[in-house]
C-alpha cells in the first residue's frame, strides 16, 4: 500500500500540524511530497520563536513536533515574496499533480499563488486549502491554531465535569482532525481527476471538521432548547463508569461496566460492592461507587486491574503515557515505532502509519527532511536549474539551509 501513490507529486506549502499531517499521510502512501518553506518564514513547528542563538544551536532541526509530521518528504527553501522564487515555484507547480496549502486566507492572494494563478501554470492542478474556517464568510482570513478551532466548534462546551468550565481535548486537537480530513479530501480529489483528468479547488475549513464530534451537543440543543450535561469521566446511564488511581504515581485504569452481567461480575471481583444494587441505585450513589472502587484499584498495578476485569468480560484499559509507549507490549508485536537516525538528533522513535496490508509496518524510508535540504535535487534534477543558477539563487537569499531572522528585526 505504500506504493498506492507512487508517482504522483505533492507540493506542500503547509506548516504546523494539520496540513503536514494531511501531507504525510501522503508521503506514506509513496507519494513525492515537496516541502516549500523559506529561510524567514520557515515552518513555525521548528519553533513558535527565532534568535541568534537558535539558529546557530541548529534549533531548527531539533522540534520533536516538526521531526514527527514531515518525515518521507522532500524540503526546499524559496522566497516566495521575490519574483523569482513565485516563478521557480510556479514552474514547480507545472510538473505537479497537487497542492496543498493551510495558510490564512489573505496571504497566497496577496503573492498571486492563489488556484486562479496557479492554474494558470498548471490547469488540471488539484489544490487542497486548509484554512482555519473556510475560505469564504466573514471568518475566512481569521488567523487560527488547533486550539482557537476546538473552541470554535463548541466542542469544549460538551468536555468536562459540570462543576468546571468548559475543558479542551488537547492543546490543538483541532489540528489532528484537521489533518486527517485534508488527507480524505486529498485523496478524493484525487481519484476525481484519476478518473476525469480535471483539476479543482477544494476549500476545506478546519473547524467544520469538527463539527460531527459536536453533533450530539448540537442536537441536544436542537431538540430540549439546552446544552447538555457534562459528566467529565462519568456517563449519565451507566456505574461505575470512569478512571481509576492505581498503585503509583499518577498511574490510572480505564473501567466502564454497562451491562447487570458485567456489575455482577465486578461485584464479585471487589469487596464492598454488595451495598450497591440496581441500576438506579449505582448512579444515585455514584461518589460511593466509584471511592470503594478506588479504593481497590489502588492496591493494583493498571495492567493486573485490566487484565482481571478483561478475564471476566468487563471493559478495562490501562492509560499509558509516553514514556509506556515505548514499552508496551501491543505496540511493540506490531513493530509500530521505527527508529530514524537524523541530523542533529540522533536516533529517535517514529511512528509507522497506522495502517498497513501486511504483518509488516510500512517502512519509514527518510526521517524529516532538514531546512532546504534537497534544493539541488528539485532545482537541479526536477527544474533543470544549472549550478551556477543555483549558486546565484543563494547568494540572492533566495534559498538556503539555514534560517535567517526577518530583515525588519
Amino acid at each position: 500500500m505504500y506504493n498506492a501513490l507512487e508517482g504522483l507529486r505533492i507540493i506542500d506549502l503547509t506548516m504546523g500540524w494539520a496540513g503536514p499531517l494531511a501531507t504525510r499521510n501522503l508521503a506514506d502512501m509513496g507519494a513525492q511530497v515537496i516541502k516549500v518553506e523559506s529561510c524567514e518564514r520557515f515552518d513555525w513547528w521548528r519553533s513558535w520563536e527565532a534568535t541568534e542563538a537558535w539558529i546557530a544551536d541548529n534549533g531548527a532541526e531539533k522540534s520533536p513536533q516538526y521531526l514527527s509530521v514531515n518525515r518521507n518528504k522532500l524540503d526546499i527553501t524559496l522566497d516566495l515574496e521575490h519574483p523569482r522564487g513565485r516563478e521557480l515555484l510556479l514552474q514547480l507547480v507545472a510538473t505537479a499533480d497537487a497542492l496543498v496549502e493551510n495558510y490564512s486566507g489573505g496571504v497566497l492572494p496577496k503573492l498571486r499563488l492563489d488556484y486562479q494563478h496557479l492554474i494558470e501554470a498548471n490547469p488540471q492542478l488539484v489544490m487542497v486549502s486548509m484554512p482555519a474556517f473556510g475560505s469564504t464568510g466573514p471568518w475566512s482570513e481569521f488567523r487560527a491554531y488547533g486550539s482557537t478551532v476546538e473552541h470554535s466548534s463548541g466542542l469544549p462546551h460538551l468536555v468536562g465535569d459540570p462543576d468546571q468550565p468548559p475543558t479542551m481535548q488537547h492543546v490543538a486537537f483541532g489540528d489532528a482532525v484537521g489533518g486527517l480530513n485534508g488527507t480524505a479530501a486529498i485523496l478524493t480529489a484525487l481519484w476525481h481527476k484519476q478518473r476525469t483528468g480535471q483539476g479543482q479547488f477544494v476549500d476545506l475549513s478546519q473547524v467544520e471538521c469538527l463539527l460531527p464530534l459536536a453533533a450530539q451537543g448540537v442536537l441536544h440543543q436542537s431538540v430540549h432548547g439546552t446544552a447538555p450535561e457534562r459528566h467529565g469521566n462519568a456517563h449519565p446511564e451507566h456505574a461505575p463508569y470512569g478512571v481509576y488511581p492505581c498503585q503509583g504515581e499518577d498511574v490510572w485504569v480505564l473501567i466502564q461496566v454497562q451491562t447487570e452481567n458485567q456489575w455482577a461480575s465486578i461485584q464479585r471481583l471487589i469487596p464492598g460492592l454488595a451495598d450497591f444494587g440496581d441500576l438506579a441505585s449505582r448512579l444515585r450513589r455514584r461518589q460511593d461507587l466509584d471511592s470503594v472502587v478506588a479504593q481497590w484499584t489502588v492496591l493494583h498495578s493498571p495492567e493486573a486491574v485490566m487484565h482481571r476485569l478483561q478475564a471476566e468480560g468487563i471493559t478495562a484499559a490501562k492509560l499509558n503515557n509516553g514514556e509506556d509507549l515505548l514499552h508496551e507490549p501491543q505496540l511493540k508485536d506490531r513493530q509500530y515505532l521505527q527508529w530514524l537516525e537524523r541530523d542533529y538528533v540522533g536516533l529517535q522513535p517514529s511512528a509507522s502509519a497506522p495502517f498497513r496490508t501486511e504483518a509488516a509496518p510500512i517502512p519509514i524510508a527518510s526521517p524529516a527532511p532538514t531546512l532546504g535540504q534537497h534544493n539541488a535535487f528539485v532545482l537541479g534534477d526536477i527544474l533543470k536549474l544549472s549550478d551556477s543558477e543555483i549558486v546565484e539563487l543563494a547568494e540572492l537569499g533566495i534559498i538556503g539551509t539555514k534560517p535567517r531572522l526577518p530583515k525588519t528585526q
